[in-house]
């Protein structure tokens, strides 16, 4: 089979990025389960799943606005991260980083995508 979304390196970062979230999220408080867990967690799913959906859009229109999308879910998390650590459901993370590679590989593959 040809070429898949997942061997796109950005696509795997942002996948390993969901688990972490489930990973971290399954031990906040369960009076959040509606409220911080789910929404950190709907927004880091949405950044592998726009990468995804927009890899196989044909125009390079449709491909920038799934992947403007992921951005925009990316920047949410920046912010779940920040209130988590506010809040004390977290203490140090390796997210941020994590985060701030798949922007950066994000961004490098929206402007390649621009300039074909």
């Amino acid at each position: 089979m040809g070429s898949s979304f997942k061997n796109l390196l950005v696509w795997q970062k942002a996948h390993q990025f969901v688990l972490e979230v489930y990973n971290v999220t399954k031990d906040f408080p369960k009076e959040e389960l509606y409220g911080l867990t789910s929404q950190f967690r709907r927004a880091a799913i949405s950044i592998p799943a726009n990468i995804a959906e927009g890899f196989t859009r044909k125009g390079e229109k449709d491909k920038l606005r799934f992947y403007n999308i992921a951005q925009g879910s990316l920047e949410e998390c920046r912010y779940y991260i920040l209130l988590s650590k506010d809040l004390g459901y977290i203490i140090q993370s390796e997210m941020k980083e994590i985060l701030e590679e798949i922007s950066k590989m994000l961004v490098s593959y929206m402007n390649k995508i621009k300039q074909n």
